[in-house]
């Protein structure tokens, strides 16, 4: 069975229309492929970045549990996907301080450093960045940043997650320290891959126990923003975009569902342009 989903753009009246195919399993799941134009943010002054078509690309599929998920590729400006992340390269041991030497150790497939005295082999993983997306009366608390990188641009309360935290209690203390904000965690919203820079962003749904906020050390200001005046020019970072276009989107349908997705950024993008990305393999629950 096919049907045709709709999904309205901009006010200047764009709409896009994306074929969906439902399989049935024969277990009780349903597999849903959507073979869409990529879709990319444009902006004007005052108003979201919302979607406009590109080329076609191959449908992604994939089940959840007690349902489906839909797969969808969004572009904001053109980037190339499966790019090798930014390797910081060690010339010197953490464990004893030799001098490192780069090669594949066996059974492996990348280059290492290894150390030259020790044999340590120095390995460099992606950090996670979790924090809350919090809604009290309709409005959503950012953060203006008192820190680089992006001072003076709004963000969601997120930072780097600590050893011995799990990422929800990780996402309550940085909400804590931002925003001096005591919340509850709901839910989880979004996992927001960025390969690129070696992050993993997981947010949050999220609400205040208490109304009551104010900006810590690393802001300079924290505010409850109603959905349209939400300041999509002025955004710190590509996660924290995606990440509020998906939430309002999910308003709008009546339904919110968890997100994947990985941010392709750009290579020699500058730090600041935000839609310099394409968000690739985006699964809804």
């Amino acid at each position: 069975m096919l049907k045709s989903v709709q999904i309205l753009g901009s006010t200047s009246g764009f709409l896009s229309l994306l074929w969906k195919k439902t399989y049935n399993s024969g277990f009780g799941l349903s597999f849903v492929a959507i073979s869409a134009n990529p879709l990319s943010y444009s902006t004007s002054s005052g108003t979201r970045g919302r979607l406009t078509t590109d080329t076609p690309v191959s449908p992604v599929l994939s089940a959840g549990k007690n349902g489906c998920f839909r797969s969808r590729r969004v572009y904001a400006t053109r980037s190339e996907a499966n790019q090798d992340g930014n390797v910081r390269r060690i010339k010197f041991c953490q464990l004893c301080g030799g001098s490192t030497k780069y090669e594949i150790p066996d059974g492996e497939e990348k280059m290492r450093a290894i150390c030259t005295i020790c044999g340590k082999i120095a390995y460099q993983n992606p950090k996670m960045v979790v924090g809350c997306l919090i809604e009290h009366d309709k409005k959503i608390l950012l953060c203006k940043r008192n820190i680089e990188p992006s001072h003076g641009l709004w963000t969601l309360p997120a930072g780097y997650l600590e050893i011995g935290e799990s990422a929800a209690e990780g996402a309550i203390r940085e909400t804590w320290e931002e925003a001096g904000a005591d919340v509850e965690v709901l839910s989880p919203f979004a996992q927001l891959d960025i390969p690129l820079i070696g992050q993993t962003y997981i947010i949050f749904l999220a609400k205040m126990k208490k109304p009551q906020f104010s900006p810590g050390p690393e802001s300079s200001e924290c505010r409850l923003f109603a959905l349209d005046d939400i300041p999509f020019d002025s955004l710190a970072f590509s996660s924290i975009f995606v990440t509020l276009n998906l939430y309002i989107d999910d308003l709008r349908t009546g339904k919110l569902k968890f997100h994947y997705g990985t941010i392709n950024k750009r290579p020699g993008s500058s730090p600041s342009d935000i839609r310099a990305f394409s968000l690739d393999y985006h699964l809804e629950s």
